[in-house]
């Protein structure tokens, strides 16, 4: 499957357009990325199946093959008594702007069934999943729906699990990546090496095609990582600023300061996510619990009042490493301009 997986897609720029949930991917990112040749995944994290659906319907219009990438359920059940104290730490914030906070943790499967009966109904030409490894029967089900099921990984050990689950291939995301760590242990968040160096571990370790992301800011970093083993490069933070992507006022003007730095941080949703760094990951990241979704679900409500009030200081500003590469231009040209190395 190696050598056919580009080709069985009709893939013919083997840069991608990874999946950025929470808004960041839309339907015209996906659709600009199928234009040029490339493959872009709808990010199907926290969307309800019916709104899924009609990405789907959008992408749709444009023609081109697409991949979806859904959160698998691996919940991480918070501590109670840890979710009250970091509520009660949060009320002063969460008053200013006039937001209530949950009284109770809120777990959630993240409307699990509904997206994966919508995916074997129409089927992608790549499933991705991150945060958990699906019950092989279910890989099975997708696979004879004509899906390629591809597990997200950060470590040769993850992958081996997902190799026992009957994936196809592997997306080896490294610890420059933006946005959540795909890690399957996010009480140990996964060691920082180069991306080229973890694609070479897992390859040796697995005999599954790799896709690789996290840190493909240049040509040199995405012709390093082909070099390395990978089939093929995703891209994330590189097209955060892309006039197709979602991505908020109040993020894109940070991400265009270029002056903070990007930290590791669970202060937002309970799991390792790397973002710039702000004053509530500042005040709040020593004393967030660990617990997805719960803590998730405490602070969106805080986030997204933040982001529609301009204040960058109480937003989750997810970017990789190399970030200060991403520029204002459509992604197409930023997918070429990663590849023009290969």
């Amino acid at each position: 499957m190696t050598a056919d997986l580009l080709t069985g897609w009709g893939v013919s720029v083997p840069v991608l357009a990874a999946p950025m949930s929470g808004g960041a991917t839309t339907p015209d990112l996906v659709a600009a990325a199928a234009s040029v040749g490339s493959l872009g995944f709808l990010a199907g994290g926290y969307l309800t199946g019916a709104a899924l659906a009609e990405q789907l319907d959008a992408v749709a219009v444009g023609g081109g093959t697409i991949g979806v990438n859904l959160f698998a359920p691996h919940p991480m059940p918070v501590d109670r008594a840890a979710y009250r104290r970091y509520r009660d730490l949060l009320h002063a914030e969460a008053d200013r702007y006039g937001v209530a906070l949950p009284e109770e943790p809120l777990e959630d499967d993240d409307h699990w069934r509904d997206k994966i009966d919508l995916l074997l109904e129409r089927p992608p030409a790549c499933a991705s999943f991150t945060f958990g490894i699906p019950e092989p029967d279910l890989v099975a089900r997708l696979q004879r729906a004509g899906t390629v099921v591809a597990q997200t990984v950060t470590s040769p050990a993850e992958a081996r699990r997902a190799a026992d689950a009957g994936v196809d291939a592997l997306v080896v995301q490294g610890a420059d990546a933006g946005g959540h760590s795909a890690t399957l242990t996010p009480e140990q968040p996964p060691e920082r090496m180069p991306l080229a160096d973890l694609v070479a571990r897992v390859t040796g370790s697995v005999d599954l095609p790799c896709l690789a992301t996290g840190g493909i800011a240049t040509p040199s970093a995405a012709a390093a990582t082909l070099a390395a083993g990978a089939v093929a490069v995703l891209a994330g933070t590189a097209l955060l600023l892309a006039p197709e992507a979602g991505t908020s006022p109040t993020h894109r003007a940070a991400l265009l300061r270029r002056d903070r730095e990007t930290v590791v941080t669970r202060a937002f949703s309970g799991r390792p996510a790397r973002g710039l760094r702000n004053r509530f990951i500042d005040e709040y990241d020593a004393r967030a619990p660990l617990g997805y979704p719960a803590v998730h679900h405490l602070t969106i409500g805080l986030r997204r009042a933040a982001a529609a009030a301009g204040d960058p200081d109480l937003v989750h500003l997810w970017a990789g490493t190399g970030y200060r590469s991403a520029d204002e231009r459509p992604a197409a040209e930023t997918l070429l301009a990663l590849a023009a190395d290969l």
